[in-house]
């Protein structure tokens, strides 16, 4: 039987570089104790890195100049959210900058929940959750979620072959056609941007 250290390294590999977890993800390996004292280790060994107390992220290596990637932070804060059986939903400026769809430099990123306001730190950022009623947390898909928000911050008349180029590039192809059907329940505006950025794909639905 594989030891708790070897069954950590089994499910991180297998959910690639860039991943980012809690002890909450493993709590079917082993007691909170064993799985705790696993992630302190691997971490001992950089097999793993630790972005902020009790999330660790399995380090991503950038293809351009082959360095470590710092981890991303939309995934540290659904890795949060796990953690609290949360249900989170990122705002509008901070879909814009997870895009590069604004200039502006935020050290905070915002998402609104319906757990209780916390705020966490690590390197230089925040994460901000916010108390509040949702309304479109339903996205089983966090691109789907992004993508979102990022069109109904800008707005109608703001949306150029740009914004969908941009938003474009940031989505796997592979998942446009469960963002068509996911966000058929947005306003109407809404979901035709999101077809002008899935439809063009041979993935996509027609």
């Amino acid at each position: 039987m594989q030891s708790i250290q070897n069954q950590l390294i089994s499910r991180i590999y297998g959910r690639g570089r860039g991943w980012v977890f809690t002890q909450n993800d493993f709590k079917a390996i082993g007691s909170r104790e064993a799985v705790d004292i696993a992630l302190f280790r691997l971490n001992k060994k950089n097999t793993i890195r630790k972005a902020t107390r009790g999330v660790y992220y399995y380090p991503e290596i950038g293809k351009l100049l082959g360095k470590e990637l710092p981890p991303d932070t939309d995934q540290i804060a659904r890795a949060i959210a796990r953690r609290y059986s949360w249900r989170i939903q990122i705002t509008g400026m901070s879909a814009l900058n997870y895009f590069g769809l604004t200039t502006q430099v935020q050290g905070r990123i915002t998402y609104l929940s319906d757990g209780p306001g916390r705020k966490f730190e690590f390197a230089g950022f925040s994460i901000q959750f916010r108390k509040t009623a949702l309304k479109e947390s339903g996205f089983r898909l966090r691109e789907t979620g992004l993508m979102v928000q990022a069109i109904k911050a800008l707005g109608e008349e703001r949306i150029d072959e740009a914004v969908i180029s941009a938003i474009k590039d940031k989505i796997n192809p592979v998942l446009f056609n469960t963002i068509l059907k996911e966000s058929q329940s947005v306003a109407q505006w809404v979901y035709d941007v999101v077809k002008r950025i899935c439809i063009k794909e041979e993935v996509c639905e027609k």
